[in-house]
């Protein structure tokens, strides 16, 4: 069976990222994440992160840009594997749509972020890009 992929953005304004705190499933909510979701068959990586975006964030997908990857590919025991991906906002404000909150964080604050488990491979490459 093919890998499911999940791509996460790391969508940074000024010297700040966008976290997102997550509802579900129940052993981690209340922790933090980059923002994303699965991708969808016959769509890019890209496609799917900005589709994911504007759900998620109630923002126009028009105004995302995905840019490079972030960091190495996280592979999860159940067979998904997380990529992280630059993303720049062109306008608009994300909402929590689909989280219980959405916090922008500095580098220097990265360390101090309950994150779910498998985004905390991505923070050395986080706080360089920030």
């Amino acid at each position: 069976m093919p890998t499911q992929i999940v791509v996460a953005g790391a969508v940074i304004v000024g010297s700040a990222v966008l976290i997102a705190q997550r509802r579900r499933p129940p052993e981690l909510a209340g922790r933090w994440e980059l923002p994303g979701g699965k991708v969808m068959p016959g769509e890019s990586e890209p496609a799917a992160l900005a589709r994911e975006l504007a759900e998620e964030l109630g923002l126009e997908a028009a105004a995302i840009t995905v840019g490079e990857r972030l960091g190495a590919d996280v592979v999860l025991a159940n067979g998904m594997t997380l990529r992280a991906y630059l993303v720049s906002l062109a306008r608009g404000e994300p909402r929590p749509d689909d989280h219980q909150a959405l916090r922008w964080v500095t580098a220097v604050e990265l360390p101090d972020v309950d994150w779910v488990p498998a985004d905390r491979a991505w923070l050395p490459d986080l706080a360089r890009a920030l």
